[in-house]
């Protein structure tokens, strides 16, 4: 009987250990996306969306939460960045809220200052995906209700908006004030739609490489180091506060922006490539 209770006492030290060293490899605010590969893209999404494809990525860690307008605030102030617009206060209006009202140039800077990057597209789509595989949304096929995230409900004033949905938001909503999906994200649709790395390119799922693919540049190290110079349209995910929730909040919906461009409708989270 003693040697039962030795040896379920070494195990369950063995599996405590294994859990606290993996808890302790993780970045503050950030979870990690396991290496391996996942079906990218959707046969029920418009062209660009096409054709679905098995792409594999290394192990990456991710921010569990948009980036705050309290966080870009401190970057402004370290690095004499140029302030946000006055109206940003308006969409986005304390310091728990995500930061809007910036361009991708500004979210490049913000996370090299910070030490990440923007996630690819690749990286940005599979995290959403939380692990589910041919699904419209982070949490499954469920159509989308006000407990699910932040989008066009009864308190918007836009004209495409849901008159039979409450979200309890006009604008954006601190940030986790919703269920995170499997991988523990927040906020990964709605609330911002978020700046990814990689230039626009509509047909590039006809061409993509199988392995940790980026549009519009031969690696992402080529990219941090020219993206002062880039003026070609980059990818943007995710919808936001703005969006139809039947069409605009699905996890294979790409879009595309100028990258100067600032609105009130997009931020950012950042990722970190794992060692």
């Amino acid at each position: 009987m003693k040697m039962k209770t030795t040896a379920t006492y070494i195990i369950l030290i063995g599996i405590f250990s294994l859990l606290s060293a993996h808890s302790e490899d993780l970045p503050d605010g950030m979870a990690l996306i396991p290496a391996g590969e996942f079906k990218m893209g959707s046969r029920s999404g418009d062209s660009d969306c096409r054709p679905v494809h098995k792409v594999y990525l290394d192990a990456f860690y991710i921010d569990k939460h948009e980036v705050t307008l309290g966080q870009y605030k401190k970057f402004v102030k370290a690095t004499g960045r140029e302030p946000l617009p006055d109206w940003v206060s308006r969409f986005s209006p304390t310091d728990q809220h995500p930061v809007v009202g910036v361009s991708w140039h500004d979210a490049m800077a913000y996370a090299q200052w910070i030490g990440k990057r923007l996630p690819t597209e690749a990286e940005w789509e599979k995290a959403a995906r939380g692990g589910l595989t041919g699904k419209k949304f982070p949490w499954g096929n469920d159509k989308v209700n006000g407990k699910h995230c932040n989008f066009a409900d009864k308190n918007s004033q836009l004209v495409w908006a849901v008159s039979d949905k409450d979200d309890g938001y006009e604008y954006t909503a601190p940030v986790g004030s919703y269920s995170p999906n499997k991988y523990g994200l927040y906020d990964i649709v709605g609330n911002a739609a978020e700046w990814c790395l990689d230039e626009y390119q509509r047909d590039f799922y006809k061409k993509s490489p199988a392995r940790n693919p980026i549009a519009g540049a031969k690696s992402i190290s080529e990219l941090l180091n020219n993206y002062k110079d880039i003026k070609t349209n980059r990818v943007i995910r995710g919808g936001s506060w703005g969006s139809n929730p039947n069409y605009g909040l699905r996890v294979f919906l790409r879009n595309r922006k100028e990258p100067e461009l600032r609105d009130n409708y997009f931020g950012f989270r950042c990722v970190s490539s794992k060692p």
